[in-house]
């Protein structure tokens, strides 16, 4: 096959997320490869907040600790104050994103400034490579007005984290450049009946996630409803229907095909380094006091 061949991707697994609760009773459903962390590569986890009820996320996430990959925290509604060990702090605030890596060790805590009103966000997890796993945590943070934001079609809307994408002859590129695993991640939201075609480099790994309403996947039409994961072949061209109003993430990356061994906050390669990460965290070695996390 010719390497300028469309080849179009089809859903080939589908996973519904499940109701859990995270930090300090907060009520979220969660997409995580079951059995096996390597699932999609380089993706490790992906935690929706959605509720109108402060009871379910009020408690927030108080503090504590990453090592060896990479979160991406994006709000649609509401405000979430970031703090960490080091006293740096920021607000999260809709349309805001978040993207910090972790990397030797961060400890922090993410808590909602509202008593009231909906909260609605995501928090995605990537892994880092082995050769990256031990370096020095860093944190990006963007507003709303810094996600490029294009309309195309009949009122649909996609707002571009990370990657570049052309949508009816406009390419836009997100603010997110320079992560080993070269993602995408675009927020799309979309009117009934609506079409949607896009390139993407093959061998990705692609996931969708809806969020809101239903998708038709490929040429067979495979259905993937709201709050479920999908997981796409590869190809070199994403198709897809909403069959609904809709909104959902897209999420592209290089797999790293390295092994991965996690327990709670520490993602690793070895056993042996997750219990070295247990350790500096027990012992008050996880972080570094003189070591300044980049912003930028």
């Amino acid at each position: 096959m010719s390497s300028q061949t469309e080849q179009p991707r089809v859903l080939t697994k589908l996973q519904p997320s499940v109701p859990a609760t995270d930090g300090d009773g907060v009520s979220i459903q969660r997409n995580v490869a079951h059995g096996a962390p390597q699932t999609f590569d380089p993706f490790l986890l992906l935690d929706e907040i959605a509720s109108d009820e402060a009871a379910d996320y009020i408690g927030g996430f108080p503090e504590h600790p990453h090592r060896g990959f990479e979160t991406v925290t994006y709000m649609l509604e509401g405000t979430m104050k970031h703090r960490d060990h080091l006293g740096n702090e920021g607000l999260l605030e809709s349309g805001g994103v978040q993207w910090m890596t972790a990397g030797r060790g961060v400890l922090h805590s993410e808590m909602p400034q509202q008593e009231s009103g909906r909260l609605h966000g995501f928090q995605l997890w990537v892994n880092l490579p082995a050769a990256q796993k031990m370096t020095a945590p860093r944190y990006r943070e963007y507003s709303a007005e810094q996600i490029p934001a294009i309309g195309f079609g009949r009122g649909n809307l996609a707002r571009v984290i990370a990657g570049t994408f052309t949508f009816a002859g406009q390419t836009v590129a997100g603010p997110v450049q320079g992560v080993s695993t070269q993602p995408d991640y675009i927020d799309m939201n979309l009117n009934a009946g609506e079409q949607v075609s896009l390139p993407v480099d093959r061998g990705k790994r692609v996931l969708i996630y809806v969020y809101r309403g239903q998708l038709a996947i490929g040429a067979d039409a495979r259905p993937l409803q709201q709050q479920q994961l999908g997981e796409l072949s590869n190809g070199n061209r994403i198709e897809f229907t909403a069959t609904a109003d809709s909104g959902l993430l897209l999420l592209a990356g290089n797999p790293i095909g390295e092994p991965v061994v996690n327990w709670g906050p520490f993602v690793m390669n070895t056993r042996e380094e997750i219990e070295q990460a247990i350790s500096d965290y027990r012992n008050g070695r996880l972080v570094s006091e003189t070591s300044q996390p980049a912003t930028s």
